[in-house]
């Protein structure tokens, strides 16, 4: 079968998570992609860890399938003439050097547009490349604090709390993977390229979503709310006999519903509780009826019953429940793939499912330099 992006080249300068999340999305979706780095490697997740398995790092290969390695060095005249003759005959460069960088090598869009008009150039900062931020550094710890995104995550007696993985930077890498898709687009119609300018800090506050637009409409600075939702409820994590787990009751027919669930009818018909925005007002005495009610029976018990009357609810799963979970392995979400040197290695798999042009996993997360002597004539272990 072929590919969505079968036939479109991308020249991937990018390191850590951002860029090359981005990357692997395009090469699982058929794109060629070329990974450049420096000589010796200079992607710094190849040292990230533990766990290594023969040295190598978990962290790298969660964001490098489906692509080939170059070694380059941009600080050699060679090496930028490298970069430009690649750029010839390819559709998409992507970099997350800080501003500035590319334009001291000579290898920014205004020079690459003159040799491929039809370049879509996609720049991922800390902070963009405009504005007074614009040469910070930037990283998704500090881009989680800056953006209120820590502010809001946590409840009053953690403090605020990070997201438990670099959330701004997979926000950041699928807008890229957005944004290079709609440039191409475009391309199809104008013929020409253009540049993209995306940043951490832009990608962390369009997911505030709810939270900034009730900020933006009533001026309130929002509380952490732990495992609440601002704006409905009962949308939270409840304890149980066993464990606990999530329910989220999205309207006022599904709580009358849900206190069907609990043997509590006559809470529907309660003033406080009839309407969610009366429900809200009145979340902390709502929660404590519930809260004592669900202690009583065990996790499985509950859910059977959310489900008999159709309340979306969940466990809460560790991550060996999740790789276990025969929906998520009937999906194929967690697939294996032969390393050179790590041998057999399980990986998540994409969530994008396509009747006609399936993701594939063609290639295994490159060693530096693998595809040195395929791509640039030089002999394999010029590292």
């Amino acid at each position: 079968m072929s590919s969505a992006l079968k036939g479109f080249k991308i020249l991937d300068l990018s390191r850590v998570l951002a860029g090359p999340f981005c990357t692997m999305i395009l090469g699982d979706l058929g794109a060629e992609v070329i990974k450049v780095e420096a000589p010796g490697g200079s992607d710094d997740t190849r040292t990230w860890g533990p766990p290594f398995k023969n040295g190598v790092s978990a962290y790298y290969l969660c964001a490098n399938r489906n692509k080939k390695s170059i070694t380059v060095d941009l600080k050699s005249n060679e090496g930028i003439e490298t970069i430009k003759q690649l750029v010839t005959e390819s559709d998409v460069v992507i970099h997350n050097f800080k501003t500035g960088t590319m334009e001291r090598f000579g290898i920014d869009y205004d020079t690459l547009s003159t040799i491929n008009p039809k370049i879509v150039y996609c720049s991922i900062t800390g902070f963009g490349e405009t504005g007074p931020y614009k040469n910070m550094p930037g990283y998704d710890f500090i881009i989680q604090a800056m953006s209120g995104l820590m502010s809001i995550t946590g409840d009053e007696h953690s403090g605020p709390q990070k997201v438990g993985v670099a959330i701004t930077d997979v926000l950041t890498g699928l807008y890229a993977t957005i944004g290079i898709q709609a440039a191409l687009h475009e391309r199809a119609r104008s013929g020409r390229g253009q540049k993209l300018d995306l940043s951490l800090y832009d990608s962390a506050v369009s997911a505030l979503i709810n939270i900034g637009s009730n900020y933006l409409m009533s001026r309130n600075i929002p509380k952490p709310l732990g495992n609440d939702h601002a704006n409905i409820v009962p949308y939270q994590t409840f304890c149980t006999k066993d464990g606990q787990m999530v329910v989220a009751v999205g309207n006022d027919r599904q709580f009358e519903a849900f206190c069907h669930v609990l043997d509590r009818s006559e809470l529907a018909s309660d003033e406080r509780f009839q309407t969610n925005p009366e429900r809200v007002k009145y979340r902390q005495q709502l929660t404590k009826l519930i809260q004592d009610v669900m202690r009583k029976k065990t996790t499985a018990y509950w859910q059977e019953k959310c489900h008999a009357y159709n309340i979306p609810c969940g466990p809460i799963q560790d991550l060996a429940e999740v790789v276990a979970d025969p929906q998520l392995n009937a999906r194929n979400m967690f697939i294996e793939k032969n390393h050179p040197v790590a041998g057999a290695v399980q990986m998540i798999g994409s969530p994008l499912k396509f009747s006609r042009t399936p993701v594939t996993v063609k290639h295994h997360p490159p060693e530096v330099g693998e595809h040195n002597e395929e791509i640039l004539g030089i002999k394999k272990g010029y590292k």
